[in-house]
């Protein structure tokens, strides 16, 4: 239990930047902009072809080395990191979801006499976001899941104290997991149902 807080803490604000962040590369990824279409597309090839936890040990050990920035705090490390790989994975979410939504939907919106924010933001999104809740529902759980990774920098997370239970005896190791595997189903249960409620939206939005 001492480690929970540390543990939904960590999962909120990294979906909230995970989802900002996918938002942003996403719709830059259509921009017109060929420098900022490519400068984002990188960013996505890196931070999906690489390992979580080698982007984690690269921001609290590289980056304050070769660079001297330091991130913030341990705990601000780890949102950053889920933050930034969860958010290359969703941005294709958002990209693939706006060029799914029908041309003409665009040309009505054109020949209303629309700006293109107006279009996007009116017309466009509106309707795309409801075809990326049911994946950014599972990504929200699989964020929960990255989160047991923080211990590694020394986050007294859940799996850190599960951790610390082990090893002071180590035949109650399949005990001590057993429980940390509860906690971590437990939390992921109401994400469950709000990903199930989030196919149920998404599915009466393409009925009508």
């Amino acid at each position: 239990m001492r480690g929970l807080g540390v543990t939904v803490s960590v999962l909120i604000a990294s979906a909230f930047f995970g989802y900002l962040m996918a938002f942003i590369a996403g719709l830059c990824r259509l921009s017109n902009n060929i420098v900022l279409r490519k400068f984002t597309g990188f960013y996505i090839e890196v931070f999906r072809g690489t390992s979580l936890i080698v982007q984690l040990f690269w921001l609290y050990y590289a980056v304050p080395m070769l660079f001297g920035i330091e991130l913030g705090s341990n705990w601000w490390i780890g949102v950053i990191a889920i933050a930034l790989n969860y958010g290359a994975y969703m941005s294709e979410i958002v990209r693939g979801s706006i060029l799914a939504v029908a041309k003409g939907q665009t040309e009505a919106a054109t020949a209303l006499n629309m700006s293109s924010f107006q279009r996007m933001r009116l017309i466009i999104l509106p309707q795309a976001v409801r075809m990326m809740l049911p994946e950014f529902g599972n990504y929200l759980i699989q964020m929960l899941k990255a989160t047991s990774l923080v211990y590694l920098i020394g986050l007294n997370d859940i799996f850190y104290y599960g951790n610390i239970l082990r090893s002071n005896d180590l035949s109650m190791a399949p005990t001590v997991y057993l429980l940390v595997l509860l906690f971590y189903f437990i939390l992921a249960l109401p994400l469950i149902f709000l990903v199930r409620k989030a196919e149920s939206i998404s599915k009466k939005g393409v009925a009508s």
